[in-house]
């Protein structure tokens, strides 16, 4: 059988646009896409005709489940499946999904984070489709993407915040277009996120305990080669990989997801994936999809996908960069400047509005992307620092500079580029370079976060961007809709907001220890280095009031979710040090008096052969690992205790802050001890895979 093309297979286990025009009558079709389109609210009568149209379809592809599939506090998705089958008169079954069940689940929410909205006892949680969201089949399974909440109201996901910082933004940045002229019926932010993660073999994975509790080796040292030789990075993808990308490739197209660009990372055993733009909650979806088939593809191939932000301590770690612009439903990118972003005044004020957000709430940004595992790749030269800054580049910098300074701008020449070959195409050369460490870039017609971790959900940052960007935008909207003179006042808006806001802007070396001097004591720009340093400033008055003003939050759901977020930090952290304290015990220790114990027996055997034979290697080595076999079981006591002093904390911020002071060093110092030993004892003694066949196995 000849094998589907992939416009055939795109998007063919979705209930897209195009199913719905061929299935839904055109009175329901349209009020459906209004619905999407303009923000209307959904009849009753259309939800049950699509229910239907939608049991049919999915009926048609082998499904015999529905799901409301959500993404809780957790970081990842939940579902529970639901059988299309109801009992007939007659004793058999008929297959039925009606449009209440389309539009409203109760799962239970007794076991979900909530950070003391609701007790424990309290179960009842409900489940509210999202029809900008399109439903998709997985594992037999119709998956109908929705948004999550308490029996009182208050969100309980991260897609309820993140369609609430849509509706804000839209609503703010049409005060500004309709001020320009531009009537536009909706401006939705467009989001690619590009996935970073590791693959390794599956079976040196299950070897590790490490890797299985908390998806990070938290002992290895480093192998005789590492990334040293920038060989990895968009080198030839070896045939195992290969096989991989082309199955996930396969399974991303079914559910529509946008996969297009594909190749190995810096490190070894490291790749990227990256989609197409897509509107941000849809982005979300699919980037938490991609994550899941990217661990079950690996499976199938007998390797495991690492998405941990730091999976190998001396290798780069893996990042999230997430491509952020906003458009309206003509198309039109409100970030690209065109050919003269100096005449652009509409592009100009966009993008005063994003400086100005990023400045404003620099915090809400760096909290945004704030967990265990991202506090070990920021400002570690692989990644952009924990402070917040912007990258704009060379032309719009010097265009920006001269609205402050009131002289003309000359514009940037265009740059030719000759290679020196006949044969080789000539091409110009944009406009500015990139920084890749930027926290926060311009590149092009877009703005890059890169700060994001690789396994962090992408809802998070952009609920905070789109909020504080319709915040700048209320405030111009404000000033600029009472002006007598619309061109004067404009004008002035930009050149003051420059003027204000040029701390933020940095083209330079982010990771220069001169920067960090410059940026703290200079600008006065703020560098919260772990979780327990940002979190706790989602609850400062600044921020709170923006997000609650522009109905983001709830005061309540705030307090909740700074609980939730610095729990979260503290159980993965307690749990990573559990872990070393077991595989100390257990394991390493065993293992190295083992090894200490069989070198005293060859100078034993040895010596009584002959009294001249100096045994130096065994007798030195044997030393040494003592020496660190001692050193390691004090560590491990002292871990221990700073483990349980964590259970006499009663409040969540003194808890992060005591994770942060004592047990992050103190398991610092063990790894440093255990990995010293690792390099003197014989390698079959050793009980775990080292680093060397974790990264070079799949190869």
């Amino acid at each position: 059988m000849k094998e589907k093309s992939i416009p055939e297979i795109f998007g063919s286990m979705v209930f897209d646009d195009r199913e719905m025009r061929a299935r839904l009558s055109s009175d329901v079709y349209r009020s459906l896409r209004r619905t999407i389109d303009e923000n209307e609210r959904l009849d009753p009568e259309v939800a049950s005709a699509v229910a239907s149209a939608m049991r049919e379809w999915a009926a048609e592809r082998g499904a015999t489940h529905f799901t409301h599939w959500f993404q809780p506090l957790t970081g990842v998705t939940a579902e529970k499946h639901d059988s299309f089958i109801t009992p007939s008169p007659d004793g058999g079954v008929i297959m039925e999904f009606s449009g209440k069940e389309l539009i409203k689940g109760e799962p239970d929410a007794s076991s979900f984070p909530s950070g003391g909205l609701r007790a424990t006892f309290e179960a009842r949680g409900y489940t509210a489709w999202d029809p900008t969201s399109y439903a998709f089949i997985k594992d037999h399974t119709l998956c109908i993407p929705t948004a999550f909440c308490s029996y009182s109201g208050d969100a309980l996901d991260k897609k309820t915040p993140l369609l609430r910082s849509m509706q804000a933004l839209n609503r703010q940045a049409k005060r500004i277009l309709k001020l320009f002229g531009n009537e536009a019926k909706y401006v939705r932010t467009n989001v690619g996120p590009e996935q970073e993660y590791f693959l390794i073999d599956e079976k040196m994975y299950n070897l590790r305990p490490d890797l299985v509790y908390t998806g990070r080796t938290l002992f290895g040292a480093m192998p005789p080669k590492g990334q040293e030789l920038d060989d990895h990075y968009f080198g030839v993808i070896k045939p195992r990989v290969t096989a991989f990308m082309e199955d996930l490739n396969r399974e991303l197209w079914k559910l529509g997801i946008l996969a297009k660009t594909e190749h190995n990372e810096v490190a070894p055993a490291q790749h990227e994936l990256a989609p197409i733009f897509s509107t941000t909650n849809v982005a979300t979806d699919n980037n938490q999809l991609m994550m899941e088939m990217m661990q079950k593809v690996a499976r199938k191939h007998g390797m495991v996908c690492l998405l941990h932000e730091k999976p190998f301590a001396g290798v780069n770690g893996s990042g999230k960069h997430n491509n952020w612009s906003m458009a309206t439903d003509t198309g039109a990118n409100l970030l690209s400047p065109g050919e003269t972003p100096y005449e652009n005044a509409q592009f100009l004020l966009f993008l005063c509005a994003v400086i100005q957000a990023v400045d404003d709430y620099q915090d809400l940004l760096r909290l945004s992307v704030a967990t265990a595992g991202n506090d070990h790749r920021l400002g570690a030269n692989e990644a952009p620092p924990a402070i917040i800054s912007v990258f704009l580049g060379d032309e719009l910098s010097a265009v920006l500079d001269a609205i402050k300074t009131d002289t003309p701008y000359q514009g940037a020449e265009k740059v030719i580029m000759k290679l020196g070959v006949h044969s080789l195409p000539r091409f110009s050369r944009d406009n500015t370079d990139r920084n890749r460490t930027s926290p926060f870039a311009f590149t092009g017609n877009k703005f890059e976060f890169r700060s994001l971790g690789s396994s962090n959900s992408i809802a998070c940052c952009n609920m905070m961007l789109n909020a504080a960007v319709a915040e700048s935008l209320r405030q111009y909207a404000d000033r600029l809709e009472g002006a007598e003179d619309f061109e004067t006042a404009l004008h002035e808006l930009i050149k003051e907001t420059v003027k204000k806001h040029e701390r933020i802007l940095f083209n330079g070396n982010g990771y220069g220890e001169e920067w960090v001097k410059e940026a703290t004591e200079v600008r006065g720009l703020s560098n919260l280095k772990t979780t327990a340093d940002a979190m706790p400033h989602l609850l400062d008055k600044k921020n709170m009031d923006m997000l609650i003003a522009h109905k983001v939050f709830t005061e309540t759901e705030l307090h909740s979710r700074c609980e939730i977020m610095l729990e979260n930090y503290c159980k993965s952290v307690n749990i990573e040090g559990h872990t070393m304290v077991d595989m100390v015990r257990k394991n390493y220790l065993p293992a190295i008096e083992g090894y200490i114990g069989s070198l005293a027996r060859n100078v034993s055997l040895l010596k009584s052969v002959s009294g001249r034979i100096k045994c130096t290697y065994e007798i030195t080595t044997a030393e040494k690992l003592s020496e660190l076999s001692d050193s390691i079981l004090e560590k491990t006591d002292a871990l221990e205790k700073a483990l349980l002093s964590l259970k006499s904390c009663e409040d969540i911020i003194k808890t992060s802050v005591a994770v942060r002071d004592e047990v992050l060093p103190a398991m610092e110092e063990l790894r440093k001890d255990v990995d010293a030993a690792e390099i003197l004892t014989k390698e079959d003694c050793w009980p775990f895979p080292s680093y060397g066949k974790l990264l070079f196995s799949v190869y």
